[in-house]
């Protein structure tokens, strides 16, 4: 019982983590809705639900959680935002050597999300 509660508590941080990623650049929306996702499967099917059929982010979700897919224009988005929010902080914020760590998770990150497979319509 309470790890149900822990779960769907989480589950909530993680959708409120993931409404700040939206305004905020450089907080990924995506890895945090799907821990959300996650920790509502294995507690509450009622908020599961609520967000698979969420306005602003149910496709998405079912999309991931049905396909393991992204869609292209979500595609081009995310890894737009990704080069843009690390060359920012590459340029203005960081010593070169973590400079350079930053560059190399960018690339993979975008590779990983570019390879990803695109739903069936």
């Amino acid at each position: 019982m309470i790890k149900r509660y822990l779960y769907i508590g989480l589950g909530f941080v993680c959708v409120l983590f993931g409404y700040i990623g939206i305004v905020i650049p450089g907080i990924p929306t995506t890895p945090f809705l799907l821990l959300s996702i996650w920790f509502f499967s294995r507690s509450s099917k009622k908020i599961e639900n609520w967000l698979i059929n969420h306005r602003l982010f149910g496709q998405f979700i079912s999309d991931w959680k049905n396909h393991r897919g992204i869609k292209i224009k979500s595609k081009i988005y995310a890894v737009a935002l990704i080069l843009f929010t690390f060359s920012l902080s590459i340029y203005f914020a960081f010593p070169f050597s973590i400079d350079i760590i930053l560059f190399i998770f960018s690339i993979m990150l975008s590779i990983y999300i570019i390879t990803r497979p695109v739903p069936p319509k």
